[in-house]
């Protein structure tokens, strides 16, 4: 099943459903593929691809977990110093755990999954991966607890074989 999914979202989009974006693609010379953009950014320039989205994901759960486990670390030695690195840690943790949900949001659910190229079981079920990734990226962004991090690696995992190529 995943494996269908993964053609459906590798298809370029359909030329009928591009509206103003593709003719300003085609006058600024963006790579077209059968007439369609593809794009990360809203800006069809076709640099940015899933499998180096998907690396910067699992990159941003691994500094997560460093944080976490950093954080939890210096909660230990209860001074100034490790309180300062601390805050430090959870600012860092914070930031890349949004950087997930922006990554999923802008670039994979607004560019990515397409409603008219999915059937509506895999349609959402491909909705039903992306979202948990979101919420296990929110709540390891809220928590001091490893089981967050462990949550967001699994659902990160899950979402991977979608964009395997």
């Amino acid at each position: 099943m995943l494996h269908s999914l993964a053609r459906a979202l590798a298809r370029p989009p359909r030329a009928a459903g591009l509206g103003l974006g593709a003719g300003l693609a085609v006058g600024l010379g963006a790579q077209q593929s059968k007439g369609a953009a593809r794009c990360h950014c809203q800006v069809p320039c076709g640099i940015f691809h899933d499998d180096g989205r998907i690396a910067a994901i699992l990159e941003d759960a691994m500094t997560i977990r460093k944080a976490v486990a950093q954080s939890q670390e210096l909660f230990k030695a209860n001074d100034l110093q490790s309180l300062h690195q601390t805050v430090r840690w959870i600012s860092t943790k914070e930031e890349h755990a949004t950087k997930i949900m922006t990554t999923i949001s802008e670039y994979f659910l607004a560019q990515k999954v397409k409603k008219d190229q999915l059937g509506h079981h895999e349609y959402l079920e491909v909705l039903a991966l992306h979202h948990a990734v979101m919420v296990a990226a929110m709540k390891a962004k809220q928590s001091a607890d490893m089981s967050a991090v462990d949550a967001l690696d699994k659902a990160i995992a899950a979402l991977k074989p979608v964009y395997a190529k």
